[in-house]
């Protein structure tokens, strides 16, 4: 299953979703983890405000995501 990211979805959406996507924007510094705008910043908000390639930060994301989506198949299978 591809990572179902897209632009319109807010920061907070994403990581409330996806929590494997926490560690990505903690490594980068984001302050969106419990951040009371998380939920009305996209991706391409939280990079514009933060001053990070938001095509770089987005294959992080989605590379999370499917990492996550991965690990849980296999707990499933097993």
């Amino acid at each position: 299953m591809e990572p179902k990211l897209d632009s319109t979805m807010s920061m907070d959406e994403m990581m409330r979703r996806w929590p494997a996507t926490v560690h990505v924007a903690i490594n980068h510094r984001l302050l969106c983890v419990g951040c009371p705008i998380g939920p009305f910043h996209t991706l391409a908000d939280a990079a514009r405000e933060h001053g990070l390639d938001e095509a770089m930060l987005r294959q992080e994301f989605e590379a999370a995501i499917t990492s996550d989506q991965e690990r849980r198949r296999t707990k499933l299978a097993s």
